[in-house]
């Protein structure tokens, strides 16, 4: 008898297990189908930046690259396969690529569709100009962590390959202190180097400075030179702007705020760095500087006013007001949602486009809340016309309207500071789906 129930309890885990797998792969298979048709309904179909590009021959759907995404949802198995279901979503963290058991994954920039400029480096993070590197989002790597591993081994091979002859001229000159920048200078200090970090701005720590206050900046673990792991899960911007000034006060790193480069020249097998406080002469130079370079601007009449501005810090500096927002990428759209949220703000947001293709999940959701309650109006295919004193002028599909209007911020991206890369000799690539 119990030889019996024995059997039978194996019989039916011999069923009921393999029915249990199938069922939860065909479940999970129609919801990625499911996300992957939507995405493609909304024309979420384009990834930011950096993404993975899926070997659908080699891809053997163990789903470690599901799991291993911190993001989750943005990958999923369709047909057998591993997709990106949730293209727009997806911010470049590459653990997808490490997790694949089959080497199926691989990291690109662009699409057949969508082109993105890259300038030229090697694996060792020079350029095509032997002496100049570049790491962080300049190089495409926009994201926190990314970019201080990036500065961070730059450096360490910069250092590998360096030769001191007892002279006066500086090892290093690292241009920028955003999270790439810094984590170079932490490192440069480790490695002994003769280095100075500058910075234009009048304090350092990068685009993260100009973001609203408690705006959510980094949801992934990362290593600092001279302090170690960091492993936090979630940081806001205060969190990462005070650990930035402590590393750098402990270490006693100096970094050089307030100090613009105008100008590189090569002499002698030297570089001369020409700022537009002082001259430096290095043989090494590490280009730690942001993608967007200036803000993209309107170009309409108006823009000079005072009550235009780039970038938003202090939302409850609004209360009260007309406020309008221009732009449809994710800092536009925490920027209305912020000032949407202060008391008798009114907030109107103008987009060129008919849809919003490029947020992340969460905003989507926040916007669409503030919608519904009324905090926030959005105007769909529109641009600036003009911009008055107590107004704007909107075109909206060739007609006029008229906004009541007391502060305008544009959010519309930045210009790549191309100009300056060309004047350097630095060649640039336009990626469609390649590393």
């Amino acid at each position: 008898m119990v030889e019996t129930l024995i059997a039978i309890v194996v019989v039916g885990f011999a069923v009921l297990v393999p029915y249990y797998y199938w069922y939860r792969v065909r479940s999970h298979s129609k919801q990625a189908e499911h996300k992957l048709k939507q995405a493609e309904e909304l024309g979420l179909i384009e990834p930011v930046s950096l993404h993975p590009l899926i070997d659908p021959n080699g891809c053997i759907s163990t789903g470690a690259c599901l799991s291993a995404c911190p993001e989750k949802g943005i990958l999923g198995i369709v047909n057998g396969r591993a997709v990106l279901v949730s293209p727009s979503k997806c911010i470049g963290h590459g653990a997808c690529q490490t997790a694949c058991p089959v080497n199926a994954i691989s990291l690109v920039f662009g699409t057949a569709r969508r082109g993105v400029d890259i300038p030229h480096i090697s694996e060792n993070f020079e350029t095509n100009v032997p002496g100049i590197y570049i790491a962080g989002e300049l190089g495409g790597m926009g994201l926190i962590r990314n970019a201080v591993t990036q500065g961070r081994e730059a450096v360490e091979y910069i250092a590998g390959n360096n030769s001191s002859n007892g002279d006066d001229i500086l090892d290093l000159v690292i241009v920028g202190a955003g999270p790439a920048g810094l984590s170079a200078a932490l490192q440069a200090k480790l490695e002994g180097l003769r280095a100075v970090t500058l910075e234009q701005e009048d304090e350092f720590g990068g685009a993260i400075i100009t973001y609203p206050r408690q705006k959510l900046v980094m949801t992934q673990p990362m290593i600092i030179p001279e302090y170690g792991h960091f492993n936090k899960p979630e940081v806001f911007k205060e969190e990462l702007v005070e650990l930035w000034k402590n590393v750098v006060k402990n270490v006693g790193v100096k970094i050089v705020c307030s100090e613009k480069v105008e100008s590189i020249n090569r002499g002698n097998g030297h570089f001369v760095l020409q700022s537009n406080k002082n001259s430096y002469t290095t043989k090494k130079i590490l280009l730690a500087v942001g993608r967007r370079g200036t803000p993209r601007k309107l170009n309409v009449e108006g823009e000079k006013s005072a009550k235009v501005a780039y970038k938003l810090i202090e939302p409850d500096q609004y209360v009260g007001a007309d406020v309008l927002v221009v732009g449809g990428g994710d800092s536009a759209i925490e920027a209305a949602c912020m000032l949407s949220e202060q008391d008798g703000t009114k907030v109107t947001l103008s987009y060129r486009k008919d849809i919003f293709s490029r947020i992340k999940e969460g905003n989507r959701v926040r916007v669409d809340e503030a919608v519904k309650k009324g905090s926030l109006t959005i105007i769909f295919e529109s641009q600036v016309k003009k911009i008055e004193p107590e107004s704007v002028i909107l075109d909206c599909k060739g007609e006029e309207m008229i906004l009541k209007n007391d502060y305008v911020f544009v959010f519309i991206g930045g210009e790549l500071p191309t100009a300056f890369l060309n004047s350097l000799g630095i060649r640039m690539e336009t990626k469609y789906g390649q590393r």
